[in-house]
Formats: structure tokens, sequence, C-alpha cells
């Protein structure tokens, strides 16, 4: 789920309960017609998303749908990048925060009597 293009089909179809057409969703996602075909075969293996091919007004139809399995997996691994992204961003400011010359009793404006900052 999280390779680019994968993460950009599943972002796409979640707003959209009702599926989105192949062509739809190729040009959402800014893939070649073999590459999201390739993509779209490992989520369906993976119960994430439906397919369903038909022909509408003669001409051949392929509509995609995430499945409620899908929908269910993508928003649990949305709250866990989350997650992740959170940590390292205060990871980050408590770097940041120890490496400043106050905390590390480098800031030596008041022995020379200076205003700090």
């Amino acid at each position: 789920m999280h390779e680019k293009a994968r993460l950009g089909i599943l972002a796409s179809l979640v707003a959209r309960p009702e599926g989105l057409l192949f062509s739809e969703l190729r040009d959402l996602c800014a893939l070649t017609d073999g590459n999201l075909n390739r993509h779209l075969k490992v989520l369906e293996e993976a119960g994430l998303i439906e397919i369903w091919k038909g022909y509408r007004h003669n001409r051949p139809q392929t509509l995609v749908r995430m499945t409620a399995v899908g929908r269910q997996r993508f928003t649990e691994y949305l709250t866990e990048l989350d997650r992740v992204v959170t940590d390292a961003m205060r990871r980050a400011q408590e770097t940041r925060e120890a490496a400043a010359p106050d905390a590390a009793g480098l800031n030596i404006s008041p022995r020379l009597g200076l205003a700090p900052g």
C-alpha cells in the first residue's frame, strides 16, 4: 500500500465510494494503462479493490471500487502514518531544542553582560 502509485490509487478511490472508471483513475493518478493495470491487479489480489468489466453504449468499461476491507485497511494505514509523522516531528523539535545554545550552556551573552538573543 505504501508504494506511491498504489497510495495515489487508493486515495483517489476512498473519496469515490461509487468507484471510478479505469480512464478516470488513470488520468487522476497520471499513470499509463499498463502501469495502472499492474497496480490494480496487486490491489485486487490483496482484497483492497474490486474490478468490474462490462459494456456501456456498446463500449467496454472497467469500473474500479474500493472494498470495505480496503477502506478499513487504508484508514488504518493513514492513522499509523499520521502517528509516525507526528512522532518524527516531535523528535525533530526535541533535537532542535536540545541543540540550541542555551540548552547546551553555550550562550555566552549573560557572561558578557549582554541581553539574551
